[in-house]
């Protein structure tokens, strides 16, 4: 009976102290995401198995071309993943299929979207983000929804950046999607 009662003393400490460790990384550190849908390909692919880092933005701003896992700011239920193309006070210009940013100081970039699946080379669009504002966009654009459909992305509700693939095992990859950073 002795050793029954120090089993399950021990799996009760176990259990607590799972808890402990697990529950805080969980909800502050890192999250699991499952890629679900087109808009990233052929960055990612449906069922892709990642780890989204929690952390990061808390210490650093987000930066151009990082892959964001985020509530989708119509329905905070539902999660998107994209890639951050317009930082907060900048100016995003899609004409042609080409993507310009007009910065905060005044200066213009074209991105190298060397990842991108080319969209409509007619459509174009102008958005100026306000402060805690992002522009985001699916790298398989003629399958995303994102901000040229439904406007910026609020700061507060970027969950993380796609910090590692674990599944498909044979595309295990840390910072999966990243791009030197544009400026």
């Amino acid at each position: 009976m002795k050793v029954l009662v120090t089993a399950f003393r021990e799996l009760i400490t176990f259990v607590v102290l799972a808890i402990i460790i697990v529950v805080p990384i969980r909800l502050f550190v890192a999250q699991p995401f499952v890629v679900e849908g087109e808009s990233m390909y052929p960055t990612f692919d449906s069922g892709d198995y990642l780890i989204v880092d929690q952390l990061s933005y808390r210490l650093s701003e987000p930066k151009r071309g990082d892959v964001v896992v985020f509530r989708y700011p119509n329905d905070e239920s539902v999660f998107y993943i994209k890639r951050l193309i317009g930082l907060p006070g900048e100016t995003v210009h899609v004409e042609q299929g080409t993507t310009r940013v007009t910065k905060v100081d005044g200066t213009e970039i074209t991105l190298d979207e060397s990842y991108v699946v080319s969209e409509d080379a007619t459509y174009t669009l102008e958005r100026t983000l306000g402060e805690d504002q992002f522009f985001v966009m699916g790298d398989n654009r003629p399958k995303s929804s994102d901000s040229r459909t439904w406007g910026a992305l609020p700061k507060r509700d970027i969950m993380g950046r796609a910090f590692i693939r674990l599944l498909p095992v044979d595309g295990i990859d840390v910072l999966p999607g990243a791009v030197s950073e544009i400026q």
